[in-house]
């Protein structure tokens, strides 16, 4: 919805498969300076280790620099120039811990399922006289190892450690740089991690209400985070969405199908000599950034109320609206039946809110505590309108199948009657192997003609097939009601749509009677402490360790009456699980292999106390939904109580590195021999300070918190073993680590959700025509791409795009759709920092706050008036950039929008006759 949100990154270029060196010291080609990166770790883990479209690594060591790189690749778009945090997901909160439990269940059971199969597909094929290459005996990779208390991720922290290290002691720009690396002993998810640390230093005084913020992730509640923190400057990162990426066949390794279409075909040959055989047509990962701040102003817009009887507070505002996208779904309860994000949910709840607000007397929301009273008028509004949003989406249904149905038809009737075969198959455009000669042509016409005429024989309606596949005229086979291409639907017994679809949800999902109203008070009562908990998950961290939503279902809007009195509250001084207890309870029976023996026995012994607790197989509710995955999974719910009970016998069995890798543990700190702390941090190694001492905020650009020294520090002068064998030991270390706690706060204390006095308000991006579906001159809308909106982009015909396609390298490959440009500095004008007079090229980062002039940049683009001159394009600034930064880039074409790589969008070319 919000299209001017999404920035291209400039990325490092290739020139024949090697990539052009990258001084990250220097400043950023995107035109701003980031001062922190976040990385949410367990986003670069998993398509590290089990990617989808490309080859997996071979073993564990493959993997570790395949994230090494990853992060390399993201370090150098964002270059932070203050700190680096990398969070990696610890144990989870009770309430996470039920999708973390269904997740894996799932997943070991589909992956079962497709080896089981994939076996079958293949003997059959195999049968048939198909032709497929040897099966590869390789033990599959269990993406369940990727949780906490594992050997895989004990490793992942000693391999990461050894990574900073190196980078440390070798890159310029991680010369002034804070690295902090909270691993999987650290309790929290990953991202939780980070915005405790925001919340933490904003709270202090020496914190720089200015400072810009990157987070990397895929996840989208990353959004919702990143507004909470009230942050001006707040940016996201993350790999651009492509959709239909072509994946190779598991069985016979070519393209252009799936395992349950193989067909063991012979493979064709690629290329003249066959020299694209094992290379897939896949392109390197594009990145693009996400700008809170103008999300920002698109929300200021829409939430923006006249005639209010209170004061009208954006800030307050966007905390209802982000209060009100936890009922379309999050990671902790179901969403409400009524409430589908794909029909417009969001922009329904908006209207409402801004419907009823005037009645509520204020806002719905408080640095992270919900008013239930005016809640209840909200939800009770969507109640009103629950049974025309469940009629309506019928007839969507009913519409989009008939279309489809119709679409099939038309399909099957318009499709040629015959299309030669052999070596007069059609060949599709941009075919990079050259034709082949034909041979032999009155043969292969006699061929196609008795195929034709086979053909036509056996598909006559009034013939069928005997048992040997020959012809018989006996009779026609009876064709189904309904058209033979449409697929069955899942039996549907609750029918929303209809009347008495409460009485009938409550009796199928819950097993009771919708009559029985002290269990649905029962039912929204959970649901509102689920609210209250996430809301305050997200502004003031994690209020109960314990607590979880008891059912698989959401209650309606319509049940929520009533729930102004009830009690919001928590149990203070709760613990997380130990990472091994964590294990016991995500993990399936087919995953135990990650846990001790006398553990793993829990989960398969008839006679355990817990045995119930892994089924062997489970029923999956699709709950209306078409495919398995969006369905939900009905699991037996762990009870704490029972599971430690149990295990208490077999606690004594841990070995030594067993129990230090359940218990849990804290972050560490890293800094090169140039960062101001370091001499600080080896002073206190030296005198063996067993204390726990601040950080002289004025030596680590005002970040405070408590250091201890750690037990398996990183030391100068120390050898740093490399626990990659295909990687060298750090012979000569510089760095250093120490153990660092955030600053530490009152149970009680709540952190307030505003904006710090002192931040300045970013300039606005959008303009009048941004709000609207059409510009003034009726031409179509686009989104931004960039910073400089005066950039006209140029055109080419579909022949110069079939021409690129047969001249251009196959390694190439299709830029996203964000990439129809080339990126200037996305960042633009108003974020650019220019440098000071006499000020260096590596700008010196230990003073907190930065000179107001040094914010100011020059005009935007399109605020500045353009010069031409005649016969020539205007040599803009991002012009001068592209000539001096672009070498690495294939031939570009210059126009008079300036250069830009190819191809175009496809609303482009019907601008086409506009262009002069």
């Amino acid at each position: 919805k919000y299209y001017s949100i999404c920035f291209d990154c400039s990325q490092a270029k290739e020139c024949n498969g090697v990539k052009a060196p990258i001084d990250t010291s220097k400043p950023n080609p995107n035109e701003v300076e980031f001062d922190n990166l976040y990385l949410d770790m367990n986003g670069i883990i998993h398509p590290c280790t089990h990617p989808e479209d490309k080859p997996a690594p071979k073993n564990e060591d493959e993997m570790m620099v395949a994230i090494f790189e990853y992060i390399d690749r993201i370090f150098n778009i964002v270059r932070p120039r203050r700190l680096l945090y990398m969070a990696i997901d610890g144990v989870a909160p009770r309430a996470k811990m039920n999708q973390q439990r269904s997740r894996r269940f799932r997943a070991s059971k589909e992956g079962m399922e497709a080896a089981e199969e994939k076996q079958k597909i293949r003997q059959e094929i195999l049968a048939k006289g198909g032709i497929l290459p040897p099966e590869e005996v390789k033990e599959r990779f269990d993406s369940n190892c990727i949780t906490p208390g594992t050997e895989f991720m004990d490793n992942l922290a000693k391999c990461l450690r050894y990574y900073i290290a190196d980078r440390l002691n070798s890159d310029p720009g991680w010369k002034n740089l804070t690295v902090i690396l909270s691993d999987a002993s650290a309790p929290g998810e990953g991202e939780h991690k980070i915005m405790d640390y925001i919340r933490r230093q904003r709270a202090q005084p020496n914190h720089d209400p200015n400072t810009h913020h990157c987070l990397c992730g895929a996840d989208a509640d990353l959004i919702m985070l990143g507004l909470a923190t009230h942050e001006p400057n707040f940016t996201i990162i993350r790999e651009e969405f492509k959709p239909n990426k072509p994946k190779p066949c598991a069985l016979c390794n070519q393209m252009g199908h799936e395992v349950k279409d193989c067909q063991g075909l012979p493979r064709e040959k690629q290329g003249k000599h066959d020299q694209f055989a094992d290379s897939l047509p896949i392109a390197e990962q594009e990145f693009i950034f996400i700008r809170l701040c103008v999300l920002r102003e698109y929300l200021e817009r829409e939430l923006t109320m006249a005639s209010l009887p209170f004061t009208f507070d954006f800030e307050r505002s966007v905390d209802d609206w982000v209060f009100m996208c936890f009922f379309v779904g999050n990671d902790f309860l179901p969403h409400l039946p009524s409430l589908e994000i794909r029909e417009g949910a969001i922009d329904r709840l908006v209207n409402i809110y801004k419907n009823v607000v005037h009645k509520t007397g204020g806002y719905l929301t408080e640095s992270g505590f919900v008013n239930l009273q005016r809640v209840q008028m909200i939800m009770l509004a969507v109640g009103e309108v629950e049974d025309s949003i469940f009629k309506k989406r019928k007839d969507d249904d009913d519409n989009f199948k008939r279309r489809q149905k119709e679409k099939r038809k038309r399909m099957k009737r318009d499709q040629p009657s015959f299309i030669p075969g052999g070596q007069f198959s059609p060949q599709a455009l941009g075919n990079r192997s050259s034709p082949q000669a034909i041979s032999n042509p009155r043969q292969a016409a006699f061929e196609m003609r008795m195929h034709d005429r086979q053909n036509s024989t056996t598909s006559s309606p009034n013939t069928s097939l005997t048992s040997d596949g020959s012809p018989s005229l006996t009779g026609g086979i009876k064709r189904k009601a309904e058209d033979s291409d449409s697929e069955p639907e899942p039996e549907d017994n609750i029918r929303l749509w209809e009347t008495g679809w409460k009485q009938r949800y409550y009796k199928n999902k819950f097993d009771v009677d919708a009559s029985d109203e002290k269990f649905r008070r029962k039912v929204v009562q959970s649901y509102v402490e689920g609210l209250c908990w996430v809301l305050r998950y997200y502004y003031q961290g994690c209020a109960s360790w314990n607590w979880y939503y008891p059912f698989h279902y959401a209650p309606f809007a319509s049940d929520f009456e009533g729930i102004a009195d009830m009690p919001s509250d928590f149990e203070k001084g709760s613990k997380p699980f130990k990472p091994l207890e964590q294990l016991m309870g995500v993990f399936p029976a087919a995953s135990g292999n990650f846990l001790p023996p006398t553990w793993r026995k829990l989960m398969t012994d008839p006679e355990s106390s817990i045995i119930d607790f892994y089924p062997e197989d489970f029923a999956i509710d699709l709950n209306g939904k078409k495919y398995a995955w969006q369905g939900v999974a009905l699991l037996p719910f762990v009870d704490e109580r029972r599971l430690r009970a149990a295990l208490e016998e077999v606690y004594p069995d841990l070995t030594p590195e067993e129990n230090r890798r359940n218990s849990l543990g804290g972050d560490v700190l890293f800094v090169g021999k140039h960062h101001p702390l370091c001499d600080f941090v080896v002073e206190q190694y030296k005198t063996k300070n067993t204390e726990v001492v601040d950080i002289p905020p004025e030596l680590c650009h005002g970040i405070q918190g408590k250091l201890t020294l750690n037990e398996n520090a990183v030391l100068p002068d120390q050898v740093v073993e490399s626990p990659v064998p295909m990687l060298r030991d750090l012979a000569q270390n510089s760095a250093v680590s120490i153990s660092f706690k955030d600053p530490q706060f009152d149970e009680d204390f709540v952190f307030k959700a505003t904006v710090l006095p002192g931040a300045k308000k970013p300039a606005p991006v959008l303009k009048p025509g941004d709000w609207e579906k059409t510009n003034n001159d009726g031409r179509p809308w686009r989104p931004q791409l960039s910073f400089n909106r005066d950039r006209k982009p140029v055109h080419l015909d579909q022949s110069a795009f079939r021409t690129l396609g047969h001249t251009m390298p196959r390694e190439r490959g299709m830029p996203g759709m964000y990439a129809n440009a080339v990126p200037l500095g996305t960042y633009g004008s108003p974020y650019a920092r220019p440098l000071l007079s006499g000020q260096q090229q590596i700008p010196k980062l230990l003073s907190n706050l930065r000179p107001q002039e040094s914010w100011r940049g020059p005009t935007p683009l399109f605020q500045q008036t353009p010069q031409r001159t005649a016969g020539a394009a205007p040599l803009l600034a991002w012009n001068r950039m592209l000539q001096s930064q672009n070498q690495y880039q294939p031939s570009q074409y210059q126009g008079l929008g300036g250069p830009m790589s190819y191809p175009q969008r496809p609303e482009d070319r019907m601008d086409r006759g506009r262009q002069v």
